[in-house]
């Protein structure tokens, strides 16, 4: 099993996913415990100073300005934690939190934020022995961070001086849920007393947006080169014109995902002997424009990826303690940058969604499908009897409605909060998760498009002698062949679909890489 070291600084997309969904193990490097240590101390420095310094001395948010003494500084974590644990909504998916955790653990690591190594460790050790708590979806508004979703994580691993089982929240262990409480006593994991600083360290931060968000992009990248693939099935299936995935014409635009999708598609149909049949001059743009529509999918990627890369690596808290001991306050906790970042990827991705749905619903159009049969039933006579898979568009289309409203941006939308202290949120949690479930209906769309076009193909091959498939586009269809087959009559489409689905995730998207 892999093993993932964080120190702060280099934590991947990659490495979130490796942990959240295969379980791999998280230790924390040696560099990493040196700089925790040193900036502990800074903490501790400004205490027996006894000057007010906000976040380890002082009341939060709105209260910034009372002062608290020393005695109360361990109440005064405890406080936080519990009063901000508020959230509602039906919890996040396990991956999700799990991915919040590792996320958290490497901001704590970079050793600006003044806590205890005991901290991490502990946070470390809910990841290695599967302790996963149980957070609601609903309440965030990115700034200052992901507090609710973030107070709610605190309550399992933390205690108060009488710990309550009430007030441990709740976690999930070996698939069953039980207090925090008790699901950190049966994984052996010591829960911890908060001390100066470290209730504000563990909940400012726009972690569980971040989470989401590194989760997303990851799978948003097999989508896009799946969308590629599926593309090039459904062009061949419809004996569409080449010339318009010229090499000479995408550069002279010079967009780099452009041209990377008309290469690909290239790549994909070479060696077929099905393009340019149809007698068309030129095709529709669901074909024709596809690279420039999916095109700015891949330069949306880049940019998204390379800022939630960075902000998976980043200093989100505050204050925050540099050398030699000195705290500022800023707001690097919050969550704009992610919020809009989620909002790009979300109309990219609804956007490779929509043309996906326009070319099912050309092979299923019997007007527009260079004769294929009507909703691609088996044999044209069949038609009426049998409806073929008319729905699987339906469900396309209701999908990609569903995307279109998802994909407002909600970076754009703010309320005060705290008194007007906060007076300018983020919205960025709830950017996060409507691109997640565009992710998801994405997903679908494009396995439909995929047991469309390759049913379609079914048909050229049976109807045109000596059909030869591109080298990747054969590939494909192959792959969806071994376990979905070709059915001539209507069955139960949806269970077929799910399983090109699960191919997708598994296989499909690698047939860019070997082509």
């Amino acid at each position: 099993m892999k093993t993932v070291i964080i120190d702060g600084e280099h934590l991947t997309i990659e490495d979130i996913a490796q942990v959240a969904r295969e379980g791999a193990v998280v230790e924390l490097s040696d560099s990493s415990r040196n700089k925790i240590q040193t900036a502990r101390g800074w903490v501790e420095r400004i205490i027996e100073q006894k000057e007010p310094v906000y976040g380890i001395n002082t009341g939060f948010g709105v209260f910034s300005e009372k002062r608290i003494s020393s005695e109360e500084l361990i109440k005064l974590n405890r406080n936080l934690i519990l009063s901000h644990a508020v959230g509602t909504g039906a919890p996040l998916d396990d991956e999700i939190v799990r991915a919040a955790i590792l996320v958290r653990a490497n901001t704590l690591a970079k050793g600006f934020s003044g806590v205890r190594i005991e901290i991490i460790d502990t946070l470390l050790q809910m990841l290695n022995r599967n302790v996963t708590p149980v957070i609601p979806s609903k309440g965030s508004l990115g700034s200052s961070g992901d507090l609710g979703p973030l107070a709610h994580l605190a309550l399992v691993f933390t205690l108060g001086q009488m710990d309550l089982e009430s007030e441990s929240g709740q976690a999930k262990l070996e698939g069953e849920i039980l207090s925090g409480k008790v699901a950190m006593s049966k994984a052996s994991i010591r829960r911890l007393m908060l001390e100066a600083k470290e209730g504000l360290a563990l909940i400012n931060g726009a972690t569980f947006t971040a989470a989401v968000a590194a989760l997303a992009i990851f799978d948003a990248e097999i989508l896009l080169k799946t969308a590629e693939i599926s593309l090039a099935m459904t062009l061949e299936a419809l004996l569409g014109c080449i010339a318009a995935f010229d090499e000479r014409l995408h550069a002279v635009r010079g967009l780099k995902g452009q041209m990377k999708v008309a290469e690909d598609v290239r790549r994909l149909t070479k060696g077929s002997n099905l393009l340019n049949k149809g007698g068309q001059v030129q095709d529709a743009y669901s074909l024709r424009c596809a690279p420039q529509v999916q095109g700015i999918g891949w330069d949306t990627l880049d940019f998204v990826k390379s800022l939630i890369t960075s902000e998976i690596n980043a200093a989100t808290d505050n204050p925050l303690l540099f050398e030699p001991g000195i705290a500022i306050s800023g707001g690097n906790f919050h969550g704009e940058p992610l919020g809009m970042a989620m909002d790009f990827l979300g109309i990219a991705l609804s956007e490779i969604a929509a043309i996906s749905e326009r070319r099912i619903y050309r092979l299923t159009c019997g007007c527009m499908n260079l004769g294929l049969p009507p909703m691609l039933v088996d044999q044209p006579e069949d038609a009426g009897l049998n409806s073929g898979i008319m729905l699987t568009q339906y469900t396309a289309a209701s999908l990609v409605l569903e995307n279109q409203h998802l994909a407002a941006p909600d970076s754009v939308h703010s309320l005060p909060t705290s008194q007007c202290k906060e007076d300018h949120n983020a919205n960025s949690m709830i950017a996060a998760r409507h691109t997640r479930e565009i992710v998801a209906n994405t997903s679908h769309i494009l396995a439909i498009e995929l047991f469309a076009a390759a049913r379609a193909l079914d048909m050229r091959i049976r109807d045109i002698s000596g059909v030869i498939l591109g080298n990747g586009t054969e590939q494909a269809y192959q792959t969806i062949r071994e376990d979905v087959k070709y059915q001539p009559g209507d069955a139960l489409w949806g269970e077929e679909i799910e399983r090109v689905k699960i191919i997708i995730n598994q296989k499909i998207y690698k047939i860019i890489e070997t082509c």
